[in-house]
């Protein structure tokens, strides 16, 4: 169905892997998918080419957007068949306000769907995260646990297995940087930290 979709969840919680999962759903009803993520994101080259990779082994060929990158204008110059068609963008915190609107006008047209997180490590709001919560016709949290069993809603990041609760926005990498937590193991070590 034509709208836009926002599934987010912390670090580990498979947002990638089902995004992937997604995509194959739909290239086998025969829908042409076109998968983006965001330039920024260069963990994984394949070929010389960057690539969406999951941590359990799925990876996929994918478009790249930056802050400048129009979606209105890649979908009037690059999308053919509106009806067997679908825009799925990983990483989508990553958006710009600009880009989510857009991805918003798409959508009254074809699926777009978009996997990322809902927050940075300072708990706060990112700016496509924010803006998709507010346009987005579907929210849908993906769940993972924190190491305590409880559920984790903080994407805590770490270095040499200490919290780190100062620096840019923006520090990419996966299980060697960020860790989801609960809230209260979240406390617990910003208090270790203090003492």
């Amino acid at each position: 169905m034509a709208k836009l979709y926002f599934k987010y969840g912390t670090m580990g919680s498979s947002k990638t892997a089902q995004a992937l999962m997604c995509k194959f759903n739909y290239e086998q009803k025969g829908f042409l998918v076109h998968i983006f993520k965001p330039l920024v994101d260069n963990r994984k080259i394949v070929n010389g080419k960057n690539v969406i990779y999951s941590r359990i082994g799925l990876t996929s060929s994918c478009n790249e957007f930056d802050k400048n990158f129009n979606f209105l204008d890649y979908k009037n110059n690059k999308i053919k068949n509106i009806d067997k068609s679908v825009i799925i963008v990983d990483e989508c915190q990553f958006l710009s306000k600009k880009q989510v609107e857009e991805l918003k006008e798409i959508s009254q047209v074809l699926p777009v769907i978009c996997y990322g997180l809902l927050t940075n490590f300072k708990t706060e709001l990112f700016e496509g995260s924010k803006r998709l919560v507010e346009l987005a016709e579907s929210l849908q949290e993906i769940k993972s646990i924190c190491r305590c069993g409880r559920k984790a809603t903080i994407n805590a990041r770490m270095s040499n297995g200490k919290i780190v609760l100062e620096g840019e926005e923006i520090l990419i990498g996966g299980d060697e940087c960020y860790e989801g937590l609960c809230y209260s193991c979240y406390k617990n070590l910003i208090n270790n930290k203090s003492n």
